[in-house]
């Protein structure tokens, strides 16, 4: 699994002129699931991202994490993440994988995030044309890869 965090003011989703889902503070984050991420991927990402202290504490210094402060999460999936632009100048998006297969695994991700918040994760709709909308703060953004989790 690929994911894209940013640390937001706000963020949305807007499907077809219709907004479907909110945040205030918290994170905004974009995953992009493959054929062969697994339940221990998703256990590892779910915990890093509650546990990851990118909040800021009353001095201003990053050192809380989401679940000390409170703050929301909207986890949008991102296909283009596994994007491969190694050959010529159109990206392939092979490694994405079908969605039978990381259909389910994000939705499956979106439910262990949200026991660990402790609260429901907003999301967009898989698959669909999304507009989203953010005001990243900081700005702070952090990519991680299960696959690359040393």
């Amino acid at each position: 699994m690929r994911i894209v965090i940013q640390r937001v003011k706000q963020a949305s989703v807007t499907i077809d002129n219709a907004v479907k889902s909110c945040i205030g503070y918290g994170y905004l984050i974009l995953v992009g699931t493959c054929e062969d991420d697994n339940d221990e991927d998703i256990e590892w990402l779910a915990n890093k991202i509650v546990n990851l202290r990118i909040m800021d504490d009353d001095e201003g210094v990053m050192n809380k994490s989401i679940l000390d402060t409170g703050g929301e999460i909207l986890v949008v999936s991102q296909f283009t993440l596994w994007a491969s632009y190694k050959k010529g100048n159109r990206p392939s998006y092979l490694r994405a994988g079908s969605h039978t297969i990381t259909e389910p695994l994000y939705e499956k991700f979106c439910n262990v995030l949200s026991q660990k918040l402790g609260k429901e994760v907003q999301t967009g709709t898989f698959g669909a044309m999304m507009e989203v909308a953010l005001i990243n703060d900081g700005p702070v953004t952090i990519c991680m890869d299960t696959k690359n989790k040393e």
